[in-house]
């Protein structure tokens, strides 16, 4: 039984990275469609489960929210296709197609069902969430975007990630969170390249692919279980650096691409957007370190009853793993050379 349903979700894995090659290489916006939807179709029996009411809730929601973007993809899609072709209507349907993209990649300010859906699903599901699900719905948009208003998004979405952040205890919800105003970033470099979207999604998905292992193996889920339990310290050491790699601090890893846009959006004369940036990058490192220090400071033994006792080989790979984000400083310098 336990073989069979193992067999039953690589299946859907399998039908889940299927789609989004559909969508990524389809030579029409109906065909992107359609894998958007066998993308949706894969992911609900991924998330949902018979067991745990909450994941059942989340992939109910996630279904529903996607469902209504995907209607109005395809409704303004026809309308671009069939109906108009006035300049200034075109970039109506420009707008509302990259309302209904950002929709299903969770951006802000459509973003209010983000956090609540991944607080159902597991660390799995949500790295998938974070990271596969926006690979679809970024590259339609790179394909016909109304640049003033995804400048406009890029910019809330920086704004709400930081401070929606602040006030979290649930660790799926804070991570959430980062992930919208990592999506931040992500707009503005899609804006620039494709390449260098790439780029930051690849190093974006390995720092948070860490964590999310270290999450999972320790079953932690909230930030007070960082407190309460007696955790050696070279894992602490492992949140405190990918923490701040995450958070995007020179010389760690996580900086390098945050560096690279820093770097185009000031070529381009926009210092504004430049100082937001880098204002909110400064606000998720607080939180970060908020939790961080705590987590070194909160030594009292009478507050230590959980106790961790990990004997597992791939600890210390993760460990040795995430001293890779302090190579940062050599990538820095051979970028500045």
């Amino acid at each position: 039984m336990k073989m069979s349903i193992n067999s039953n979700k690589m299946f859907f894995y399998f039908i889940l990275i299927f789609s989004t090659l559909i969508s990524i290489s389809s030579n029409s916006w109906f065909g992107c469609w359609i894998g958007l939807e066998i993308n949706l179709l894969s992911f609900i029996p991924l998330i949902s489960s018979p067991n745990n009411m909450i994941s059942s809730e989340a992939s109910l929601k996630y279904f529903l929210i996607q469902s209504i973007a995907s209607i109005n993809f395809l409704f303004y899609i026809i309308m671009k296709m069939t109906i108009f072709q006035n300049f200034e209507i075109n970039n109506i349907i420009a707008m509302m197609i990259n309302s209904s993209l950002l929709i299903k990649m969770g951006a802000a300010p459509l973003h209010f069902w983000f956090p609540n859906v991944s607080e159902g699903l597991s660390w799995l599901n949500n790295f998938i969430l974070m990271t596969w699900q926006k690979i679809s719905p970024m590259i339609l948009l790179s394909y016909f975007f109304y640049k003033n208003f995804i400048i406009f998004i890029f910019i809330l979405n920086v704004i709400i990630g930081a401070l929606g952040g602040l006030n979290q205890t649930s660790l799926r919800k804070l991570m959430a969170f980062s992930s919208i105003n990592n999506l931040g970033w992500m707009l503005a470099s899609i804006t620039i390249s494709e390449n260098l979207w790439t780029f930051y999604l690849l190093f974006y998905s390995f720092l948070i692919s860490l964590m999310f292992i270290l999450f999972y193996l320790m079953n932690i889920y909230f930030i007070n279980q960082l407190f309460i339990s007696n955790m050696n310290y070279s894992i602490k050491l492992f949140f405190f650096i990918n923490f701040l790699s995450l958070g995007g601090l020179p010389p760690f890893i996580g900086f390098f691409p945050k560096w690279i846009i820093i770097n185009f959006l000031l070529n381009n004369k926009l210092f504004f957007i430049t100082f937001l940036f880098i204002m909110m990058s400064l606000i998720m490192l607080f939180f970060y370190i908020r939790i961080i220090y705590s987590s070194f400071m909160f030594n009292f033994t009478k507050l230590k009853w959980i106790n961790f006792y990990l004997k597992n080989k791939y600890i210390n790979i993760l460990n040795i793993t995430s001293l890779i984000s302090l190579l940062g400083m050599i990538f820095s310098t051979f970028f500045y050379l």
